[in-house]
């Protein structure tokens, strides 16, 4: 199975399991704890902040915030009194009122008014409860039974419960259509602060403490396009991988290739001969242009040595391993399965087997390895001649046949 659609199995996992179970990735919510309350990262994955501002004061007092993943979104600013819950409310037990001197500002259901004060559910005011007790959306649909246009919910103290006071993401575990009022959540700094504006303010609705309170959402130019940013991202990923696992094997086959290939400079140094029509002129070194090659005999035979001409190069004599005795049986190149001619250049192998010097020479350079060491040459040779001899035995027996 290719990387390809390894990463595509693996993107479509993680996404069916999110669907199937939305809270079972507990290790990311954890993680999201410690992101910076305002990074960019955050908010494209999920969505805009908000902000909370008290704007009766002077300049406007203002706590960052995050809206929740349920209820009605803020698509515009939301203006009102923001009233605690615990300053005319308390939870009910059976019926009746519990006693309660300092009721803690949870607003869990069920909730029971005991001031006579109670918001006037034509004016627009917002609800403000502390986390903890019961489930985000039981809070906010308490609220929303109350008359409340909105909802603040204020982090724990960390001095308490050891959690980090930064902003989390309010999700309901169950269906939360009912709920068409706006939340929001903000930290317990920050809720803390704003509980003592509203304790020591001169301003009243309905005889109840509160501020003016603005919530509205940060929205920037690109999270209108954070879907296609989401989708380009899923795709790139699988395709990087594919991308550079072709790149790796690419080089990989490149590097292969270039250690079969035989260094050029060895190649060249083999000795070569040239048929004369009757035997072998024996050459060493470089071998010259075929059109000079074939000049060769007659440039020795014009050659006045009594006039002190001095002989061009031609073939040598030097007294080299002979030639064992079925060397001149070799009548064709094993490579291209011709019968040698007039004027064919071949290259000797330490084997002393001999192929035509062009096509040998391109066999060793390009594609088949030869052993620079000098010791492991004549294996490596008698290796290639054995194959290239097995070849050419083979095309001859088609051809009897």
């Amino acid at each position: 199975m290719s990387p390809f659609h390894i990463s595509h199995i693996f993107v479509l996992a993680l996404a069916l399991q999110a669907h199937a179970n939305p809270f079972s990735f507990s290790w990311f919510h954890k993680a999201s704890t410690a992101a910076q309350d305002q990074s960019w990262l955050w908010g494209w994955a999920w969505g805009p902040d908000s902000i909370v501002s008290i704007v009766d004061r002077s300049p406007p007092v203002t706590f960052p915030s995050r809206p929740a993943g349920f209820g009605g979104e803020l698509s515009d600013p939301l203006l009102g009194y923001v009233i605690p819950l615990n300053s005319f409310t308390i939870p009910c037990t059976n019926g009746s009122f519990a006693s309660h001197i300092d009721p803690p500002n949870l607003g869990c259901p069920s909730l029971c008014s005991i001031d006579p004060n109670i918001p006037e559910r034509l004016e627009p005011w917002i609800a403000l409860v502390q986390r903890g007790a019961c489930q985000f959306v039981s809070k906010a649909r308490e609220a929303q039974r109350l008359g409340a246009k909105a909802i603040v919910v204020g982090g724990e103290d960390p001095e308490i419960t050891g959690k980090p006071d930064t902003l989390v993401n309010m999700f309901s575990p169950e269906d939360a259509s009912d709920v068409a009022i706006a939340a929001t959540y903000i930290k317990y700094s920050s809720y803390a602060e704003l509980y003592s504006f509203i304790a020591t303010s001169n301003t009243s609705q309905a005889g109840l403490k509160t501020v003016s309170l603005l919530i509205r959402s940060e929205f920037s130019a690109w999270q209108w396009y954070s879907p296609i940013l989401t989708f380009l991202t899923i795709l790139f990923i699988p395709s990087s991988l594919t991308f550079l696992t072709l790149v790796i094997h690419r080089i990989r086959a490149a590097h292969a290739a270039q250690r079969e290939r035989a260094p050029e400079d060895v190649v060249k140094s083999l000795p070569w001969r040239v048929w004369t029509g009757s035997g072998w002129e024996k050459h060493e070194g470089v071998s010259p242009d075929k059109s000079l090659t074939s000049n060769t005999s007659s440039l020795v035979d014009d050659t006045d040595v009594e006039r002190g001409e001095t002989p061009a190069a031609g073939p040598t004599t030097s007294a080299e391993d002979e030639d064992p005795i079925w060397f001149n049986t070799q009548v064709e190149c094993a490579i291209c399965l011709d019968e040698f001619v007039k004027g064919d250049r071949v290259r000797v192998l330490p084997c002393k087997h001999i192929f035509h010097l062009d096509e040998i020479d391109e066999w060793l350079i390009q594609l088949k390895k030869l052993v620079s060491q000098m010791i492991m040459m004549d294996q490596a040779f008698f290796c290639l001649c054995q194959h290239l001899t097995s070849r050419a035995s083979s095309a001859l027996s088609v051809r009897q046949t």
